[in-house]
């Protein structure tokens, strides 16, 4: 599109028009102009350059989330000498969970915030909490002080995930979307992989934790101030009836040629009742409660698969097998960053459905190990070097599908009305079943033992397999208004 306003200039003459007027107005040109701009779309992609710099700004929310995942597990016992609750073992869960109830807070109202003052604001938003939260926890001299912080935290930490997600999705062009979307994987594998190197000289250095938690806010401050120079979501845009930022934003991200036909295609799917406000209700049942379950039940297998109890666990495992905790923790790291990294490669060339089921059957081949290293017919070195094996094998696969394809999937499948909302929704379900896992893992391993405990959690990457295979469609190169037409039939 020839002479297209620049964003400031699509400011100062910005205009109120509500995506019922784009829709009729676009659709009163005459044919030929969109066959013209199709010809052209299809002879070329959009520039992947143009959006790439707003997806990395998008995946500090990303990087945060798994940096104070992280934080406390090397320096929690420094920090409880230095704040006078050494050895009291509820004080030191509640340094960890605090966070995780934050987390749930800020995920449960992810999408109502996202869609009242945007995907940028929101973003910024996040950014706050965790600023604040990490830097009162640096200076606390308290308890009370630490779990004020690591719950402003937490609330920081559950809102950027789900915005990341939609945002990535809503920014980048079709061909790529799925290499973007893992980058929020592979950003949050680094964030748990940096706390962790960070964390390393906590035991040795008096008051080095304190240094963990300053370190924090500067991605943090970063993703504050770069968002401000980042493109605003065009779809919430164009939902909000700012059709004129939103062609300049497309302009950001795809280059000017293409900026017609993404309007175009953009207004034809945003007929009917898109400006009335969604109902949380309307989740749960009606037209939107398939896509709803699909993806809660996504995110719950993802979880009840067994994946957070494998990395509790894993230290007393590696432990067993003579391998020091810092070595457990890098071999863990590399082998979830090292799925991350395939994913990423694979996304857009296989496909999401397919990750998803070789992820999947391949933690419970995992998991098949692990039973196998518990049962009577191995014992000694060979049983734990098995289970070692079969541990890294389980966080390789879930970090090529499990991991990083519902995040990605989600947001592509939910109509743009609900999108937002669904999404927090469906986070909440994730951090749920996450705490109740945390919570009950040791004690099911001791009640149960690990050849039963392992055998649920392989059942669970069956069943999700069975799950997936049914339910799931394939969105690679489609785009987001193909999808929604594919799952969400027009009453």
């Amino acid at each position: 599109m020839l002479g297209l306003p620049t964003h400031r200039e699509a400011s100062s003459m910005y205009k109120r028009m509500s995506s019922r007027d784009y829709s009729n107005s676009s659709d009163a040109e005459d044919n030929s102009d969109y066959m013209q701009d199709d010809m052209v779309q299809e002879t070329s992609n959009p520039n992947w350059k143009l959006s790439l710099p707003h997806v990395l700004v998008a995946t500090i929310s990303s990087f945060l989330f798994g940096y104070h995942l992280g934080v406390v597990n090397e320096p929690l016992e420094s920090i409880a000498i230095d704040l006078g609750f050494s050895g009291n073992t509820l004080y030191e869960g509640l340094v960890v969970s605090t966070c995780l109830g934050g987390a749930f807070v800020g995920s449960l109202f992810s999408g109502w915030i996202a869609d009242s003052i945007g995907r940028r604001r929101a973003f910024q938003l996040s950014a706050f909490p965790m600023i604040i939260g990490a830097s009162l926890s640096a200076t606390t001299k308290s308890l009370e002080g630490m779990l004020l912080g690591r719950l402003l935290v937490g609330t920081g930490m559950g809102l950027g995930p789900p915005v990341a997600a939609l945002y990535v999705t809503e920014v980048s062009p079709s061909f790529v979307r799925g290499t973007y979307g893992s980058f929020i994987q592979i950003a949050t594998c680094l964030g748990l992989m940096g706390a962790l190197l960070i964390g390393i000289p906590s035991k040795e250095t008096l008051g080095w934790w304190r240094i963990c938690f300053w370190v924090s806010a500067i991605p943090a401050t970063i993703l504050a101030i770069a968002m401000e120079f980042c493109a605003e979501s065009p779809y919430w845009l164009f939902k909000q009836g700012r059709s004129i930022e939103a062609e300049a934003d497309f302009e950001k991200l795809l280059g000017g040629s293409h900026v017609k036909s993404a309007m175009a295609e953009l207004s034809k799917a945003d007929r009917g009742d898109d400006m009335e406000a969604v109902k949380l209700s309307e989740l749960f049942y009606g037209r939107h409660f398939r896509v709803v379950f699909i993806g809660s039940t996504l995110f719950a297998l993802q979880q009840l698969s067994g994946i957070n109890a494998v990395f509790y666990f894993s230290s007393t495992v590696f432990k067993s097998a003579g391998v020091p905790s810092n070595l457990a923790n890098i071999c863990v790291g590399v082998a979830n960053l090292s799925g991350s990294v395939v994913a990423m490669t694979l996304m857009d060339k296989l496909g999401r459905k397919v990750l998803l089921l070789g992820s999947f059957m391949g933690m419970a081949v995992s998991m098949g190990l692990q039973v196998f290293a518990a049962s009577l017919f191995l014992s000694g070195s060979k049983a734990v070097f098995l289970s070692v094996g079969g541990m890294l094998l389980f966080v390789l696969a879930f970090a090529m599908g499990a991991g990083p394809v519902p995040g990605l999937l989600l947001p592509e499948i939910f109509p743009g009305r609900i999108r937002a909302k669904a999404m927090s929704v469906c986070m909440s379900v994730h951090w749920v079943i996450n705490f109740f896992v945390g919570l009950l893992f040791l004690r099911l391993l001791e009640q149960l033992g690990p050849k039963v405990l392992y055998t649920v959690f392989a059942t669970f990457c069956l069943i999700a397999v069975a799950f997936v295979k049914k339910n799931v469609m394939e969105t690679k190169g489609k785009s987001l208004q193909e999808i929604e037409i594919a799952l969400l039939p027009q009453e």
